[in-house]
């Protein structure tokens, strides 16, 4: 069979330049889509060097950019942050939050099935980084390592990029590859047929179900218990522990018919508390307050959200026979870590407040604010602080919704000085806009004959006529250096199919594993793919092996499609080392190493193989 195909010059070069591309990749001497775009510069420079073929048509070396792929990952990545914009993810995540519960048995598959599911609908790493502070938040309310939290979540997140046919850069460009491929096909082989949207769905249902199950009953055999870097001495968490004794703990207060606190306005339960809890939100007749005016009567029957250390609280509610909860229920969404916190600014020289008292500024009804301590030429100031007057140099620490933040960031009076808090306005009046859109956006997808692209952008483009997201945001939010990585291969994939090379290897990759039944060769396929996303992004291992599994299948009989497929949704058995973004996300903060990675992730690397082979053949 080696005989039937003649190695050329054109073949050499091409596996020269295919050579070169893996050695980039790996060796990382440049970023991968620096590589990419040398690779795809040199195949274009070829074509006027004397000596050396033209491989691409020069018309074809930029048509990466204007590819099916490429614009539906644009698309889909404006499309996550516009219905992100929205408060959507949060509202979801808060309530996971809710009934997700303080045991990590319950936790752990609510909240990775959740992430899965997302997953196929935006892109992985963007879920992931939604339920950081989630799982934050919840590993300091339920006392749990964030190592026992934030695998199965990072693991699950990876295995979501499989539901859909665009949940992943891998399978949003397999259709495009598919086409490449169709064009260079024998005489007699029927072209492939591409792939519908759900068409993976029940696969990455069973993939998804497969890595909850495993964490859930392995979780607590293969996973570690290590303090993350959020639990470092430098973490903004512990620098405002250390300095003002503020832990960040949240509690709910319920105010029952009977409570000491009925009647009484928000400034004398402070007083009653000593002024070592800070009343932060005030929920009563269905009308909610975040850092609620001091002279507000609370009534029975309101919800009180505390701010103080966990110890403080609790004394407090037992000496008043008050009923506390950990777990946020009224206040979850509006006080979760990605829409309020705690912050620093700074009364500048000439501001205005100077020698004005807090109770003059009124700053929780002017700005929205709560002052929880003031620091003094290093002198931290608690209690009281209504009569205090404002010096030039104080340093008033605030607790706020992020959004009072942002507009007090404009007022000259105030200096801010916390800098890594979300500076996005939440719109929560653009959700019903964004899921009408998303709706119809999806419905165009399933049921029109519009390519996947045109679907997906014209979605795009509504939420930013709609006003969900501007244009200047749309641009900041793509991840350009996905979209140059994605584009740039596409010559080279070009370049293997029209020189007849993917099929030369093919020939020499069957000759060397002898006469095998297909489901073998599909087997090889799939970890080859699994050993190439370890070593390079899953988009370049996906470029690179689909023409050659596709020539395997050709060669053997076997589906190509399939074989196609089985690539796309095996660079996704990403679990071993920490290479996927998604764990190199999750890594610091977890305190992970790559042992920890490797014990995890070898079983999950199995399960993967197993699941993803049966179901592709009982599917296709």
């Amino acid at each position: 069979m080696s005989g039937t195909i003649v190695l050329t010059t054109e073949m050499i070069w091409v596996l020269g330049i295919l050579g070169l591309t893996v050695f980039l990749f790996i060796s990382e001497i440049v970023r991968v889509d620096v590589a990419a775009v040398m690779i795809m510069m040199l195949i274009g420079l070829l074509g006027v060097v004397p000596f050396a073929p033209d491989l691409v048509p020069g018309d074809k070396i930029f048509s990466g950019f204007a590819s099916n792929a490429v614009i539906s990952i644009i698309a889909v990545i404006i499309l996550g942050k516009s219905l992100d914009k929205t408060g959507l993810m949060n509202k979801l995540a808060s309530l996971i939050l809710r009934f997700g519960g303080t045991t990590e048995k319950r936790i752990v598959p609510i909240i990775s099935g959740t992430v899965g599911v997302i997953s196929g609908l935006m892109q992985n790493v963007g879920a992931a980084a939604l339920f950081m502070s989630v799982i934050k938040r919840i590993s300091m309310r339920a006392d749990l390592p964030m190592s026992r939290l934030l695998m199965p979540m990072g693991f699950c997140a990876i295995l979501g990029g499989t539901l859909t046919l665009i949940g992943s850069s891998p399978l949003i460009l397999l259709n495009d590859l598919i086409a490449t491929s169709n064009e260079m096909l024998p005489d007699g082989v029927e072209p492939m047929a591409g792939f519908g949207m759900f068409s993976v769905t029940p696969l990455g249902l069973a993939l998804i179900f497969t890595g909850v199950i495993y964490f859930t009953i392995f979780g607590p055999y293969v996973l570690p218990v290590k303090k993350g870097t959020q639990d470092q001495d430098f973490s903004t968490v512990d620098y405002f522990r250390k300095l003002y004794g503020l832990k960040g703990d949240i509690f709910e207060i319920h105010v029952q018919y009977d409570s000491p606190l009925k009647g009484k306005s928000v400034a004398e339960a402070e007083e009653l508390f000593g002024h070592r809890i800070a009343v932060i939100g005030l929920y009563q007749n269905r009308d909610m307050r975040i850092s609620p005016a001091h002279d507000i009567k609370i009534e029975s029957g309101a919800v009180l959200a505390l701010l103080g250390s966990r110890e403080d609280i609790q004394d407090i509610c037992k000496s008043m026979e008050l009923k506390c909860y950990g777990l946020l229920k009224h206040f979850a969404e509006v006080l979760s870590a990605a829409t309020a916190g705690v912050s620093e600014v700074v009364v500048p020289p000439r501001s205005h407040m100077i020698g004005k008292s807090l109770q003059d500024i009124r700053m929780r009804r002017t700005y929205g604010t709560s002052v929880l301590a003031v620091n003094r030429g290093g002198q931290v100031i608690r209690g009281n602080l209504r009569d205090l007057p404002l010096q030039a140099g104080d340093t008033l620490v605030l607790h706020s919704l992020w959004e009072d933040m942002v507009a007090l960031e404009k007022n000259p009076d105030f200096v801010v000085v916390s800098s890594d808090f979300p500076h996005d306005v939440i719109l929560h009046e653009k959700l019903p806009h964004a899921l009408i859109i998303s709706a119809v956006t999806f419905g165009l997808v399933i049921f029109s004959d519009l390519r996947i692209s045109v679907s997906l952008m014209s979605g795009a483009i509504a939420m930013i006529v709609a006003g969900v997201l501007t244009m200047d945001e749309a641009y900041k939010s793509v991840s350009w250096q996905s979209v140059f990585l994605l584009a740039s291969l596409i010559p080279l994939v070009l370049a293997m199919e029209s020189t007849g090379t993917a099929a030369w290897i093919a020939i020499q990759t069957i000759n060397i594993l002898g006469d095998v039944p297909f489901w073998v060769l599909q087997g090889a396929v799939a970890m080859l793919a699994t050993i190439f996303t370890l070593l390079m992004s899953n988009v370049g291992a996906t470029v690179l092996l689909v023409p050659l599994a596709v020539n395997m299948a050709v060669l053997s009989g076997a589906d190509p499609a399939m074989f196609a497929l089985t690539v796309a949704i095996s660079t996704s058995n990403s679990f071993l080392i920490p290479t996927h973004q998604v764990n190199a996300l999750i890594m610091g903060p977890g305190g992970y190493r790559n042992a920890d990675f490797i014990r995890a992730g070898s079983i999950m690397t199995i399960l993967f193989l197993v699941v993803s082979l049966i179901m592709l053949n009982l599917l296709f």
